[in-house]
């Protein structure tokens, strides 16, 4: 009994079941020697008493074992540990074929001919290394997270030499060949058959066959003509369909011969996809006598004696098995046909086959001579012939056809278009056009209205976008729509981000180079984008009338600056004003000035000495004399401003505000410059008024910042 836990072969640790088949159950385990996680094949306790059984099973894993290659669950190790036999393998994370043809309905063409491409590299190897599957299926083919396509569960391979008969052949019914079904000897041309239900499965989301049971749908792999894959999907390109017919022949002979040439064709038809390329061999009706070996007689004894076939197993899931049965099974052993009795039996057969044999040399010789005489269309040609006028009769316009005009057109657009002209589409590269937006085909090799046989494929090129480009404004668009927006026109784009209280989270703030930029296709556009507020927004309160102190811790969630104005209304030590008002929601960690009064403004002849800046890191020291109201001469202001407490060492500005005939003044001192502070002032005012009130500024960005507001004095020099 295999528990979670249970060390096996001293270094696979079992983590867990994770599938279970006919033969054998799967579990994912630790490789602690090798550190990694794998995939173990159990052989279930009923079959571990059967050293028939057991040797086949190693058998078939060291068969497998032999394959390394990119496309196939490759096998690392098969042991047996106090009677548990095991097989470990690649752990493969992903969903099978048969998930994701459930999942989307059908696939599309190109996809389905990728996996079908990498599906065939995967048993080309095995083919190549003498190893046959038999169990071709979607849900032997797995579909990794990183979109690699691996084929799984050779468990019921053989090595191609061996000629094993076995009703385990059969595999899942809906994707048997017809010899497989007939529990006759199978080979790579099998597995060819089995690829090509899988592909008729991928592009259509259905079977071709389906019955009420096991033995039905076996019955119509062997007599019936599955319905075309157009039919379901009118889309289907002729080549692709072509291919599926080819490779789900009936007759082996008339299939693949190997899977190099299936590759081939498959990659043929992404580059040519109504191309005509794909050859049927045409039905064998020389009437060659055959000659039969003896091993051929043996197994026409065995065939005449076969039992009613077992009933089919279940299509299993990820990493199953089929059931597997032993060669005997099939056979009566209650026969008694021997001896004299398979003499006779002979004989008859021959005697028989010989009278079909002369019946068909008379009938050749009818048809030669019929034809001759011109009775008969038969001969060379004649089947180029049958499906050339089969061609004419669904497309009546002849052989030849007018190039239509693709250019401006899609690539979907322009399939549809050829296919019902009969044409083919082959992309060549990309091109700038001016013209035509990124995507659509911008030139096409041969002219439209240009006289064209039927079939001929026309080649084209998509256009990149335009040579010289002009950059959009997507400032103030999603990321999401900027990114879409400057890649459809070919630019290739990065992205910064930082916080911002202006643009909303996920919204693009700047671009260099900026809008309107003259640039070319596939040069760098860096958007910066917000990530929203750094902090989360406060509503700001009242705090006009409190004090200082107060004021402060009502603003807790904020950065106070505080500044000082005489105010003949407030009382001394109360905020006099704010400047964000009552009820707007700022960032918390943002700055707020508060104004706090100084009571009653004195005048320079009753206290000149009291004249101070109201802002303690950045006052004016008046000079030690005081104005006058002597209105004649020049008065000037000398005193000395400190460094403003928010100065960041940026361009000033600098306002004197002087009371003239009882109206304010404003003159503009300095503007658009830098200072050292502290500053010695050197400003001329209105003759006869010894006060004024400096105010300074500080250039932020584009704007002028207030820094504070100075009371001054002034004095007559001369």
């Amino acid at each position: 009994m295999i528990k979670e836990g249970m060390i096996v072969g001293e270094r696979y640790e079992v983590v867990g079941k994770v599938g279970t088949g006919g033969m054998a159950d799967v579990y994912k385990a630790k490789d602690h020697k090798l550190n990694r996680f794998v995939a173990m094949k159990v052989l279930k306790q009923e079959f571990r008493e059967d050293t028939n059984f057991i040797k086949k099973f190693k058998t078939e894993a060291q068969s497998a074992a032999g394959l390394t290659h990119p496309n196939v669950v490759n096998v690392f190790d098969v042991g047996e540990d106090q009677g548990v036999h095991y097989i470990v393998m690649e752990l493969v994370e992903g969903i099978t074929l048969k998930e994701y043809i459930s999942k989307k309905g059908k696939l599309s063409v190109k996809e389905a001919t990728s996996i079908a491409i990498q599906v065939s590299m995967g048993l080309e190897a095995a083919h190549n290394h003498g190893v046959v599957h038999r169990d071709v299926k979607p849900q032997n083919i797995i579909i990794s997270t990183d979109g690699k396509v691996k084929v799984t569960d050779f468990g019921i391979a053989r090595a191609a030499s061996s000629n094993t008969i076995s009703s385990n052949a059969m595999g899942s019914v809906h994707y048997s060949s017809p010899e497989q079904v007939r529990g006759g000897y199978s080979d790579e041309k099998s597995d060819i058959y089995s690829l090509g239900i899988t592909m008729y499965e991928m592009v259509t989301g259905v079977v071709p066959f389906e019955g009420d049971t096991t033995v039905s749908i076996a019955i119509k792999h062997l007599q019936e003509e599955m319905e075309p894959p157009s039919d379901y999907t009118p889309d289907l390109p002729f080549s692709l369909e072509q291919i599926i017919f080819k490779c789900t022949q009936k007759s082996v002979d008339r299939r693949y011969p190997n899977m190099e040439e299936v590759i081939a064709d498959l990659k043929h038809s992404l580059i040519d996809p109504q191309g005509d390329f794909v050859k049927l061999v045409p039905l064998n009706t020389d009437g060659k006598t055959v000659v039969f070996q003896g091993e051929d007689i043996d197994a026409i004894r065995k065939t005449n004696t076969v039992k009613e076939v077992p009933p089919l197993p279940a299509e299993e899931d990820y990493y199953d098995s089929t059931e597997d049965f032993d060669d005997e099974e099939l056979i009566d052993d209650d026969d008694e046909d021997s001896g004299g009795g398979l003499n006779h039996r002979l004989e008859k057969a021959m005697t028989i086959g010989g009278f079909i044999i002369g019946a068909l040399i008379i009938g050749v010789l009818i048809v030669f001579i019929g034809n001759a005489a011109g009775l008969f269309s038969f001969g060379p040609g004649s089947g180029d012939s049958d499906d050339k006028t089969a061609k004419e009769t669904e497309n009546p316009e002849g052989d030849m056809v007018e190039v239509p005009d693709l250019t401006g057109k899609t690539e979907e657009e322009a399939t549809q278009i050829v296919k019902e002209l009969y044409l083919g589409l082959q992309y060549t590269e990309e091109e700038t056009s001016d013209t035509y937006a990124k995507g659509l085909i911008s030139s096409q090799e041969i002219e439209p209205g240009t006289e064209v046989q039927k079939y001929t494929t026309i080649k084209y090129k998509l256009s990149s976008g335009s040579a010289v480009l002009t950059l959009p404004d997507v400032v103030g668009e999603t990321q999401e729509t900027a990114e879409r927006t400057l890649k459809e026109m070919g630019f290739t784009v990065s992205t910064t981000k930082s916080y911002s209280y202006d643009y909303e989270i996920g919204t693009v703030m700047s671009m260099t180079p900026a809008a309107g930029t003259q640039s070319t296709s596939g040069e760098m556009v860096t958007l910066e984008v917000s990530m929203g507020n750094e902090y989360e927004d406060a509503m700001v309160p009242n705090v006009i009338g409190m004090d200082e102190t107060a004021a402060k811790a009502a603003l807790a969630a904020f950065n106070v600056l505080v500044e000082s104005a005489s105010s003949d209304t407030t009382p001394e030590g109360q905020v006099m004003s704010q400047s964000i008002a009552e009820g707007v929601y700022a960032e918390k960690g943002s700055s707020i000035t508060i104004t706090v009064s100084t009571g009653p403004e004195s005048t320079p002849e009753e206290s000149p000495e009291a004249e101070a800046s109201p802002d303690p890191d950045a006052t004016a020291t008046p000079t030690p004399e005081g104005g006058s109201t002597d209105a004649s001469g020049t008065w000037k202001c000398t005193q000395t401003l400190d460094t403003p407490a928010t100065y960041t060492g940026g361009m000033v500005k600098m306002e004197l505000v002087q009371e003239v005939n009882s109206s304010p003044k404003v003159d503009t001192i300095m503007e658009g410059k830098t200072v050292d502070f502290p500053y010695q002032l050197d400003i001329t005012g209105e003759p006869g008024v010894g006060e004024g009130t400096l105010y300074l500024y500080e250039l932020i960005g584009s704007d002028y910042v207030e820094l504070g507001h100075y009371p001054i004095a002034f004095q007559k020099v001369d």
